[in-house]
């Protein structure tokens, strides 16, 4: 039987995914330009030199233009190739290599696979959300793939979730599995979340 925090889960994701819907093509592209310079201006991504991030689909907030900024600073981006349990493998990202389309729509970037652990070589992880509360925890898609690559993860990696406006909430619903953010990103502003001490960037 479906938990009520299973159940909670998907009609949040649901409202989500509607409002998302009705965000304008010119929004979206004000959006993508602010959360860009937002990203590529935090400490913890200026310094790093391995960054695992996403190629955005739908109608998630555009991340093509900070790809293309960490490639500038020659920084070495990971993004990630799902496979067939759901768990998440890496490859790298290189401006010449084609991108296909795999499982769920993911855009995964053609090149070796680096193996689920190659997570842990990232300076910093920046990851999809749907809604992050206001303690760090994020609502995904409910496949789990994020949660279980982030327990790979030295401790005090920050972790990055890229937002629309109005989707960093007061609470969202959690369960044992379910692995915090420390920074959500929004249009509107930088937000560092959760408890101190967890890889907040400074």
């Amino acid at each position: 039987m479906e938990s009520a925090a299973t159940s909670t889960k998907d009609e949040l994701r649901a409202r989500v995914l509607a409002a998302r819907r009705e965000v304008g093509s010119g929004l979206r592209k004000r959006a993508a330009t602010r959360l860009t310079r937002a990203v590529l201006d935090l400490p913890d991504v200026v310094a790093a030199r391995c960054v695992a991030a996403y190629y955005s689909i739908g109608t998630e907030p555009s991340t093509a233009e900070i790809l293309a900024g960490l490639r500038s600073r020659n920084v070495r981006v990971m993004l990630p190739v799902l496979r067939d349990d759901l768990d998440l493998d890496w490859a790298i990202y290189v401006d010449s290599y084609p991108m296909t389309q795999s499982l769920r729509g993911l855009w995964t970037p053609g090149g070796p696979r680096l193996g689920v652990d190659a997570v842990r070589q990232a300076d910093v992880v920046v990851v999809p959300a749907l809604a992050v509360g206001g303690d760090g925890t994020r609502l995904g898609r409910g496949g789990g793939s994020y949660d279980r690559a982030l327990t790979r993860l030295p401790a005090g990696r920050p972790v990055i979730a890229l937002l629309y406006d109005g989707e960093l909430l007061r609470s969202v619903p959690s369960e044992a599995h379910d692995r915090p953010v420390d920074v959500a990103v929004l249009p509107s502003g930088v937000h560092r979340l959760g408890l101190p001490g967890r890889g907040t960037p400074r």
